[in-house]
């Protein structure tokens, strides 16, 4: 005790003399001699401030270290756009904390939220900056301290503050240097040989290639066995040659302008295709399938496509925590900070029916756009900046230091299977070439693109240190390069055999058995889509009731379920109960259904009520439809974020995994859709065409006109129609099975059902039917409980079918001679007609003949109507604008239909810029003008063929 006293007197500098204090007997000793009391106080007080200044200092590198790491090859610093002094460097001053030079050979205890004493629990300052700058200041730069979890912040800092954690083995460089040549070569190969040719190279961030290979080694080793990539063009054709190993010969034979498309559709430029592979992975030693999804030039809307695929692989392989499949997506720093489809993905990150248990996001940060300076592209200081928000740790690494790359995308790897979480890396690179080969980045760039054109090659760099540390010699180094050199010419001279260009060998989701094996339909016939009366009746008695034990519902929903019980014992559905069969019905035969949207579990027009919440517990749900029966397919019903574009990417994405499932999106209402415009126009539209890739989505949009205003009427279908790919002026050869051609022809399917039981049979024929298309549904609103909008059992039985065309099958039918008007319609139109008809009492001169499937347009039972009411004069009545709803598309297909025999005259809305009215009386008067002219059998001029002023 009494040389402790003396030690601690001494430290608080007073002099030995005085320091010293005899031994007094054990228990009686006090700390400091009363005398040096007043001299030790305030040197203490020094000590406790110095510790904690030191403890501020380690903190403040933690959080912002990796604003002055040497981020940029460049050395010209894209980060930080401030011309002032940082912040961040004044702040790891000393003389910030109140520390001086003076204090740099003291020894600090260390807190316990560092690793940089590795065994040692006190450092001097001089010491505890040197590894701090190492851990947080060289090339790799840590953002993390924003991270709100304790556990997660301490993993990451043993990762990067542990001494000597960047060494590598010989063996791991050599493999590394090996991946940096087949990166770089192969970019230099494709210069050499197509100069002129656009292909996105990846010159100047060569370093993604072993990035990627990192990840999938790492997570390949904890168990990963799929990996679904979604990425933009740059960068693409290198890692389906060496990331996906796509043979050579088929990338190199994209570049022959003289090779012919051999299968259906457009086909798409090659730096958009996808890929799947299966293979052998040489470090874990264990089977991994690697899928690139194709990608159109949106460059962020794979994102939410590949979450979908993944989620669904997950789900049907049963794993429930992403252990075995998981998800990479490479994002361009321009496009990764200016998309708001990155957000809105990144939001479906932590959701219970979206999560695919964290993804890992590359980031090939070139410090550019196209020609768009960062200063110009982004308020915020990284690209990466999104990542936050969702607490993803986001590792910045100088893509010139290839050691540095393959250490965070290890930690990376970890990161993703130890929390399954998102994380980021964020290569900070250059482009060498402009935005693409032939552009000339000096006009907008000049400063950055002297320093590329003197800046050497990564692979130089770090070949040029290999060799200096002994790791290889430089004849081994260059016999490798000579090795990968000879493999891809080799491929070149097999690539001039190639003179066809097969699609189907870019195919980024193979249906195995689905198709015959050279990709045509098994059948060409789809089977009756009605059920059994039984069957009908067991899955209405499981939609009026709640199988679960003691469990509370709403008094509103038990009125509900007491309707939905009456409507099944008198052998009629609405709207929601025939939705129930057709879902019901899929899933007792092991056919998975998900449908997915905004407030779909009620339903945005409290009709649905697929999850049941009780009234007295918190959470606590209950699912009819998975009481179905034991061995069913499970159903998956899940509200979304408040996101289209996102959300519809997911389930496409989700649809496009296996063809054995009923897919769908429903928007709150229809004319939400447009914000999912890229997904519909980019992905369903055109998907097959461009990528030979079927797809079942459908996608449920409300639509009718009730006065709601222009944001909540109309779900645009004029879009939908001026997108299909069926002719208007050609009729069709009308065989036997025209029908069923016809679907396997088009692009894709669109319905406006009035009626229950067709819109049943049109969610099982999308299953049934041995090719999947695409199906837009436009559903009703003010149908879902109109007291006519119901459906007989009978409509719903075996040998019952979709009805493309629903004829007039009143009194009109009975004497065709006396018809003199033949009204043709689709939707909700059609009830307002009728009622109209029957309050003029026109049911025998007026035949109302409804389109329930518009595209593709069946012209064959429009022909056998038309030839019915020979005499009638024909018009198209709808609710929506001229210039809107189906007119333009319908209009020239009846006329071609008819021979043009003669015309179709318009029964509508005016054109309009608004898809509505937002008054409540000019809506109603606006109907009732369009149901005059309608049913005013003068209203159309036969002599001059011309329609009244106005119409």
């Amino acid at each position: 005790v009494s040389w402790d006293v003396f030690f601690r007197n001494a430290n608080a500098g007073v002099p030995p003399g005085s320091a010293y204090q005899s031994p007094q007997p054990l228990g009686a000793y006090p700390l400091v001699s009363p005398a040096v009391h007043s001299v030790l106080q305030p040197n203490m007080e020094k000590v406790v401030e110095d510790h904690l200044a030191v403890h501020s200092l380690i903190r403040e590198y933690q959080v912002r270290g990796h604003h002055v790491a040497k981020l940029d090859p460049l050395e010209i610093s894209c980060v930080d756009f401030d011309d002032a002094p940082s912040r961040c460097e004044q702040m790891l001053c000393l003389g910030y904390y109140g520390l001086a030079e003076r204090d740099l050979d003291k020894v600090f205890r260390l807190p316990k939220t560092t690793f940089i004493g590795g065994d040692d629990s006190a450092l001097p300052l001089r010491e505890i900056i040197r590894r701090l700058e190492m851990a947080y200041c060289q090339h790799i730069g840590v953002e993390f301290m924003f991270i709100n979890d304790l556990e997660q912040c301490q993993w990451i800092r043993q990762k990067f503050e542990t001494p000597g954690v960047l060494q590598f083995a010989h063996e791991e460089k050599r493999t590394l240097l090996a991946r940096m040549i087949r990166s770089t070569r192969f970019e230099e190969f494709l210069q050499r040989k197509w100069s002129s040719e656009k292909r996105f190279g990846l010159e100047g961030c060569e370093s993604l290639i072993p990035a990627l290979k990192t990840i999938i080694d790492k997570s390949s080793e904890s168990g990963v066995e799929s990996v679904i990539l979604g990425m933009p063009h740059r960068g693409r054709l290198n890692v389906l040659a060496n990331v996906i190993r796509k043979e050579l010969e088929q990338i190199f034979c994209q570049f022959e302008s003289k090779l012919e498309a051999a299968d259906e559709g457009s086909g798409d430029v090659k730096y958009h295709l996808g890929m799947y592979h299966r293979r052998m992975n040489r470090v874990s030693d264990k089977a991994i399938t690697l899928s690139l999804m194709a990608n159109p030039s949106h460059l962020e809307a794979v994102d939410p496509v590949v979450q979908g695929k993944t989620k669904a692989e997950q789900f049907y392989l049963g794993d429930t925590e992403g252990q075995k499949v998981m998800s990479i997506l490479l994002h361009g720093d321009a496009a990764f900070a200016g998309q708001g489809i990155v957000y809105e993905t990144f939001h479906l990150a932590d959701l219970p029916s979206y999560t695919t248990h964290g993804t890992i996001h590359v980031v090939v940060n070139n410090q550019i756009g196209f020609t768009t300076d960062p200063r110009m592209a982004r308020s915020s200081p990284y690209p990466t900046d999104v990542a936050r928000v969702v607490n993803a740790p986001i590792f910045h690494v100088n893509a010139d230091d290839p050691e540095a790359v393959m250490y965070v995308c290890n930690v990376a790897a970890e990161w993703r299977s130890t929390f399954h979480k998102d994380v980021v890396v964020d290569l900070v690179c250059y482009r060498r070439n402009g935005h693409n080969e032939i552009d000339e980045p000096m006009f907008t760039q000049p400063l950055m693109y002297k320093q590329i054109k003197k800046q050497k090659g990564v692979l130089q760099k770090f070949a040029e240190k290999m060799i200096s540390e002994g790791v290889v010699t430089r004849q081994r180094y260059e016999e490798e390069i000579s090795k990968y050199d000879r493999i891809c010419e080799e491929a070149y001279i097999r690539s001039k055999d190639e003179k066809i260009m097969h699609i189907k060998h870019w195919l980024d989701s193979p249906w195995p058995g689905f198709f015959t094996l050279d990709g045509q339909p098994r059948s060409m016939t789809c089977p009756p889509t009605g059920i059994s009366e039984d069957l009908l009746v067991h899955i209405g008695t499981i939609a009026a009731s709640v199988p679960e034990q003691d469990f509370t519902i709403h008094g509103g929903l038990t009125r509900i379920l007491r309707g939905r019980a009456t409507m099944v014992d008198q052998r009629v559905c609405d709207w929601a109960l025939g939705e129930y069969m057709a879902f019901g019905s899929l899933l007792k035969d092991g056919v998975h259904v998900r449908l997915s949207g905004q407030d779909v579990e009620r339903g945005t027009f409290s009709h649905r009520h697929h999850v049941l919440h009780d009234q007295n517990v918190d959470k606590r749900t209950c699912i009819p439809m998975n009481y179905i029966c034991p061995d069913q397919a499970p159903y998956t019903v899940c509200n979304s974020s408040l996101s289209e574009y996102g959300v519809l990417g997911f389930e496409l994405g989700f649809a496009m995994a296996s063809p054995n499932a009923l897919v769908l999106w429903e928007a709150q209402f229809g004319d939400f859709h447009n914000t999912a415009q890229c997904i519909i126009d980019q992905f369903i539209s055109s998907g097959q065409t461009k990528w030979v890739r079927q797809n079942g989505i459908v996608l449920l949009l409300p639509h009718g006109m009730e006065g709601m205003g222009p944001e909540h009427s109309s779900a645009r279908p004029e879009r939908f129609l001026q997108m299909c790919n069926d002719d208007p002026d050609v009729l069709p050869m009308l065989t036997e099975d025209f029908a069923a051609q016809q679907l396997y022809d088009c692009n894709w399917i669109v319905v406006n059902c009035s009626n229950p039981a067709n819109y049943f049979h049109v969610l099982r024929r999308q299953i049934l039917q041995p090719y999947r298309k695409p199906l837009i549904v436009f559903t009703p609103k003010s149908l879902l409980r109109h007291p006519e909008a119901k459906s007989s059992f009978d409509d719903m039985l075996p040998g019952t079918n979709f009805l493309r065309v629903i004829p007039d099958n009143g009194l009109a039918a009975s004497n065709v001679d006396n018809v003199k008007r033949l009204i043709f319609c689709s939707g909700k139109i059609y009830y307002e007609l009728i009622r109209e008809r029957k309050n003029r009492g026109m049911d025998q001169e007026v035949a109302v003949v409804r389109l329930e499937q518009l595209s593709p347009f069946p012209f064959d039972l429009v022909k056998t109507e038309s030839d019915r009411y020979a005499n009638a004069d024909l018009v198209w009545c709808q609710e929506e604008h001229k210039n809107q709803g189906y007119y333009d598309y319908v209009k020239p297909r009846i006329r071609t239909t008819i021979q043009r025999s003669k015309p179709v005259w318009y029964a509508g809305r005016e054109p309009a810029s608004a898809p509505a009215t937002g008054n409540k009386r000019t809506h109603l008067l606006e109907l009732q003008r369009l149901l005059d002219t309608a049913f005013d059998l003068k209203a159309f001029d036969l002599e001059t063929m011309k329609p009244p002023h106005g119409f």
